[in-house]
């Protein structure tokens, strides 16, 4: 099983980034907007379309508002790994700046390299929406 880390700094607060990660309805349109163009969601699931045409179906696994942390699996969609499970987790450092940390597990192996670029990428974004939030 493959596993990929990303992790990024913004200048802003835990609490307000939390806000929007912790949003499993609305979150990935909030944080990444325009690399996101829709997200949809119903009780535990939410569909997640992306300005390529990528659309993924992911499925809420936990959300702990205490250490700001959501985990959550990619279940079917054009991209369809025969297991994921992510970890999105905001760190507080300071009052103005916190850490968020990303992290997957991914089946099969050969899923990790385009993942993971696309989570970097989909983090530059993340920092430049909520860093411009403040």
């Amino acid at each position: 099983m493959a596993y990929i880390s990303e992790e990024i700094v913004i200048e802003a607060g835990a609490d307000d980034v939390w806000k929007v990660i912790g949003d499993f309805a609305t979150g990935p349109s909030r944080m990444a907007p325009g690399l996101v163009v829709d997200t949809t969601a119903e009780a535990d699931h939410r569909t997640v379309t992306f300005a390529d045409g990528t659309v993924v179906t992911e499925k809420r696994v936990s959300v702990d508002d205490d250490v700001r942390r959501i985990t959550y699996s990619v279940v079917s969609g054009t991209v369809a790994p025969e297991h994921d499970n992510a970890v999105m987790q905001i760190v507080p450092e300071g009052e103005r700046r916190c850490r968020m940390l990303w992290t997957r597990d991914v089946l099969p192996d050969e899923l990790a390299e385009p993942m993971g670029k696309v989570m970097a990428h989909c983090l530059t974004v993340v920092k430049q929406t909520l860093d411009d939030a403040r």
